[in-house]
C-alpha cells in the first residue's frame, strides 16, 4: 500500500468537504499513485500561526481523482475522509519515528522507501479513519483565497471489510480495512524507490 504523507503550512486544502486540491495545493504530487493520504502540520511559523503545527490534520483513504483544467494536478476525493483541522492528534506522539524523519530531515512529502516501523505508524494513523464517511464531494463555494474551486459531485462509494484478523503492525489489535489493502506490505517492500521531496509547495 502506498501512503502519501506530506507537511502543510495552512488549512483550507482539503476543505471540510473532503476535496484535496481545491486550492491546488501540492500540485502534480496529487496525481501520484497512492492509496491513502495523511496531511500533517509543519513546525514553522506559518503552521504555528494557523494552529496546525505538529498535528495530524487530515486522513483520506482510497482516492478518486478528477482532472480539472487549469490546475497542476487532479482534485481528489476519498472513500474514507477524516478532517481534524486544528484539533488533530499530536503527530510525534502518534508516530514518533515517522515524525522524526519528516521534521528532522525537512522532508516535504514522503511516499516510498519507508522503514518497517514507519509503515506501521502509517497504518496506525490510517486506522483513525477506517470508519470515516466518504468525502461529501459537493461543489465548493467561492473562496477568495483559492484561484480555483471545483469539486465535482460523486456517486455512492463502496465499502469492504477485512475478514476477522489481526494486524502485526498494531500489536495484534483487530482491524477493519478495505480489501485493496490486502497485499499492502508486499507491494510496499517491492518498491523501495524514495519519493522524498523538498521542492513542492502547498
Amino acid at each position: 500500500m502506498q501512503v502519501l504523507v506530506y507537511k502543510r503550512t495552512h488549512s483550507g486544502d482539503p476543505d471540510q468537504n473532503g476535496c484535496f486540491g481545491v486550492c491546488d495545493c501540492m500540485g502534480a504530487v496529487r496525481n501520484r499513485n497512492y492509496d491513502a493520504v495523511i496531511g500533517v502540520g509543519g513546525v514553522g511559523p506559518e503552521a504555528q500561526g494557523n494552529g496546525i503545527a505538529g498535528k495530524v490534520n487530515w486522513i483520506g483513504i482510497r482516492p478518486h481523482k478528477t482532472p480539472v483544467p487549469g490546475k497542476r494536478g487532479p482534485e481528489v476525493t476519498f472513500d474514507h475522509f477524516r478532517y481534524f483541522g486544528t484539533h488533530g492528534p499530536d503527530f510525534r506522539t502518534l508516530a514518533p519515528t515517522l515524525a522524526e524523519r519528516m521534521y528532522s530531515k525537512n522532508v516535504r512529502h514522503l511516499m516510498a522507501d519507508v522503514s518497517e516501523q514507519e509503515y506501521c505508524e502509517e497504518m496506525k494513523i490510517l486506522k483513525l479513519a477506517e470508519d470515516a464517511l466518504p468525502s461529501p464531494g459537493r461543489v465548493a463555494q467561492h473562496d477568495r483565497s483559492c484561484r480555483l474551486r471545483q469539486c465535482a459531485a460523486r456517486g455512492p462509494t463502496r465499502r469492504y471489510t477485512w475478514p476477522e484478523g489481526r494486524d502485526p503492525c498494531l500489536r495484534d489489535a483487530p482491524i477493519k480495512y478495505s480489501h485493496w489493502l490486502g497485499s499492502a506490505r508486499q507491494v510496499r517492500l517491492a518498491n523501495p524507490r524514495s519519493q522524498d521531496s523538498h521542492r513542492s509547495r502547498g
